[in-house]
């Protein structure tokens, strides 16, 4: 799975990126400090089973601190957008083509109205932050429109010639995308797929548009929460956007929080809504004083600074993953001696044999049963899994 961090230029996306990765990028107070995507690795953080056994677990992949349980996830951050991305302004062209990996996307947003629509700083309040979700739909519904449009013409005469299936056709077309049969069959609903070459450029744009928002989920990241003003716009955006998972967040804050702790000056668990100083003579006055503000202005009034929730969000319920541990009923270590080593995240409604697949095809095809390792009971190639299940793949010889 990889989650894109995307945005108008400025806006605090590399600031984010790094908060969650800790990734050595660039970060600066002008536009396209970005140039080529960055690549890290994030987490998400869910309960780990492991207290549910009396045991400490040892992660192969990621890491588990006082049982909470962190899984790595790939995360990208491109370059920013500028008005006109999609006809190549900007690092337009670069930035779309980066993002057709993305499963998801988390939009950084500048909440404050901080910073123009070309990126440039401004006054606080100054830009209007429903303007900026605004401008990343339209972005990328004119690169999907322009895509699809693409030979149009010549590709609908062939479909229609050939007598192909045009759900199937449309399918092999943009899977570049992400997009999938069931995708195009939801998407074509209610429309003349007989006529289809007679399609008006509005049936294309609502193609696009529909076929980016279930290729391209997207979650919006409202950074700068702790600028004047910026509790106004959240409110406002909340309301002018209701379909969308909006969080307030501080990445600049919960990056300074996460180099304190790597520095061993503080002790703090990402996504908690509070830090231990653990020694307070090594921190000079500068240090006691951003510290005091993060505590004070965003870990108190939000409950966090919103980084982790966000990525977490964008992975259950945006992305509607879940977690499972493969294990044993009378053995949770692995050749090892490690102790529930690995967690897959995999798609809700996931079945047990679609589990023995995603650890390995041999597992899969030589599936038998399952057993729930929790309760014990024996289940079957069907069996719905639930977040956090713990399994154990039974298999032919």
């Amino acid at each position: 799975m990889i989650v894109g961090v995307v945005g108008k230029a400025n806006v605090g996306k590399s600031t984010f990126f790094k908060a969650l990765t800790l990734a050595d990028v660039e970060i600066a107070n002008y536009p396209f400090a970005t140039i080529k995507p960055n690549s890290g690795i994030a987490h998400v953080r869910i309960d780990c089973i492991d207290t549910e056994f009396n045991v400490q677990c040892n992660p192969r992949e990621g890491y588990c601190i006082n049982h909470q349980r962190f899984v790595p996830i790939e995360l990208i951050d491109v370059a920013g957008l500028v008005p006109g991305a999609y006809e190549g302004k900007g690092m337009g062209n670069q930035f779309l083509d980066d993002l057709r990996q993305a499963d998801a996307l988390i939009h950084v947003i500048d909440i404050s109205g901080s910073t123009n629509d070309k990126g440039e700083p401004v006054k606080p309040g100054t830009r209007d932050p429903i303007e900026d979700i605004k401008f990343l739909e339209v972005e990328m519904d004119m690169w999907y429109l322009g895509i699809l449009k693409k030979g149009w013409e010549k590709f609908a005469r062939t479909v229609q010639q050939e007598h192909q299936d045009i759900k199937k056709a449309l399918t092999d077309q943009l899977s570049g995308l992400g997009v999938t049969e069931e995708m195009v069959e939801s998407t074509l609903k209610g429309m003349d797929e007989t006529n289809y070459t007679k399609w008006t450029e509005q049936h294309l744009k609502d193609i696009a548009t529909n076929l980016r928002k279930k290729t391209k989920p997207m979650i919006i990241a409202a950074n700068k929460i702790d600028i004047p003003g910026a509790e106004d716009n959240l409110k406002r955006i909340k309301e002018e956007f209701p379909n969308y998972i909006i969080i307030p967040c501080s990445a600049e804050s919960e990056l300074a929080i996460k180099e304190a702790a790597k520095e061993d000056l503080i002790e703090y668990l990402p996504g908690d809504n509070d830090f231990k100083i653990l020694e307070e003579t090594k921190l000079n006055e500068k240090q006691k004083k951003a510290l005091n503000f993060v505590k004070e202005n965003i870990l108190k009034k939000y409950n966090s600074t919103g980084v982790q929730e966000i990525i977490n969000k964008a992975t259950f319920q945006l992305l509607k993953l879940i977690a499972i541990f493969p294990g044993g009923v009378n053995k949770l270590e692995d050749q090892h001696g490690n102790i529930l080593p690995d967690c897959f995240l995999l798609k809700e409604g996931s079945t047990a044999l679609d589990f023995a697949y995603k650890i390995h095809t041999d597992l899969g095809d030589k599936f038998i049963r399952a057993i729930d390792v929790k309760t014990k009971r024996t289940v079957g190639k069907e069996h719905i899994l639930k977040h956090r299940d713990v399994v154990e793949i039974i298999t032919a010889k």
